[in-house]
């Protein structure tokens, strides 16, 4: 049986009682731990619809530092290690500084491809001659920030609503959160927003999807655990059109790119999605973990091939050194990244813009 309401505080309160360390993904214990500890500027505490931003907002106040501090552990890397090519004085642009510099590049993970194109720019430009790190720094720039340029995008939705958006990703990517930031950053946008908690094989996702619906302020379509997820992902679509909903949301069970089955339930989820909104989803978006650095690359794959994937959401990007993970993925399956995650508040979900992320990564 298919439930559809709007939560009640005796829903949430029960809700508070899951174990999570039995259930809930990694990133999300941080959500649970906070209950024992409120804190007014989280999105966990906060109030039940999405908290205001703040009257001088980090992308204000300058996008390209904001973004430097959430890569802070890949540009810390980058800086000390590029730093270390240059003792004193300029440095001559010889075999032995194009080697360091490429293995300084791939260690950000933006893969052999775009290192190998950023050290022979370099050598094509400077061979024999010595340069200034800020030389180097600037092509790099340039090349990131080209590539990346060409695979951008912004969300998709549809000229007649409702618009649907499958949401896919293993588990512990931070998908259910993601899912949450959307849906907070699409209400403040003035879009009635219906999510779908279609990953009924895991009890504790679906009632922390519960419990983001309530702080959000958006209805959500529930199913029993075990129950088709397919059929979570009908009676939402069916009510989104029925009742006028700009945006529905569909979330999936978390699962591996290898496990065929679970894969072939994704592709019966779009079927079902089209019998009722027949251009649908107008958007799959693949939530990648920016920790898991090249293993990112081979969920990219699993998934594009699977479910036909539109576009990616990396998560985590502020908890890592392997930021560069971004680079491969956008070229190797040309999918563009739409969002970035960088923190753990509700408004911590960013529009991707290939020009700050590169002077970002690399100043």
């Amino acid at each position: 049986m298919v439930l559809c309401h709007k939560l009640s505080t005796s829903d949430v309160n029960a809700c508070q009682l899951l174990d999570p360390v039995a259930d809930f993904e990694k990133e999300n214990m941080v959500f649970w731990k906070k209950k024992k500890e409120p804190n007014p500027t989280s999105a966990d505490e906060g109030p039940k619809t999405p908290p205001s931003p703040p009257s001088e907002s980090p992308q204000a106040s300058s996008p390209v530092g904001w973004l430097r501090r959430v890569l802070g552990k890949t540009n810390e890397l980058l800086r000390t290690d590029i730093r270390d090519l240059w003792k004193e004085g300029g440095r001559l642009v010889d075999d032995d500084f194009l080697r360091e510099l490429y293995a300084i590049l791939v260690r950000t993970d933006m893969g052999a491809a775009m290192a190998s194109r950023i050290v022979d720019s370099i050598k094509d430009q400077y061979r024999g001659r010595r340069v200034e790190m800020e030389d180097v720094l600037k092509v790099v720039r340039e090349r990131v920030a080209d590539s990346l340029r060409s695979r951008g995008g912004s969300l998709k939705l549809a000229g007649t609503p409702p618009s649907v958006i499958l949401v896919v990703g293993v588990n512990g990517s931070g998908k259910t959160t993601s899912i949450a930031k959307l849906a907070a950053k699409l209400t403040s946008q003035g879009n009635r927003v219906l999510l779908a908690a279609g990953d009924t094989f895991r009890a504790a996702a679906v009632a922390q999807l519960k419990v983001w619906a309530e702080r959000i302020g958006c209805d959500i379509v529930l199913g029993d655990q075990g129950s088709d997820p397919g059929s979570v992902a009908y009676r939402a679509v069916q009510r989104a059109v029925d009742e006028a909903f700009d945006v529905c949301i569909i979330d999936t069970a978390g699962r591996l790119q290898t496990q065929s089955n679970l894969m072939q339930q994704l592709e019966k989820i779009k079927r079902v999605i089209q019998k009722q909104v027949p251009a649908g989803p107008h958007e799959v978006l693949l939530v990648l973990d920016a920790t898991a650095g090249q293993n990112a690359i081979s969920q990219a794959k699993g998934f594009s091939e699977a479910a036909g994937c539109t576009g990616i959401v990396l998560a985590k990007l502020d908890g890592t050194a392997k930021g560069g993970v971004i680079i491969p993925i956008a070229e190797q399956f040309g999918l563009p990244v739409k969002f970035i995650g960088v923190g753990e508040k509700m408004t911590d979900l960013e529009e991707f813009s290939p020009t700050d992320f590169a002077a970002a990564l690399f100043t």
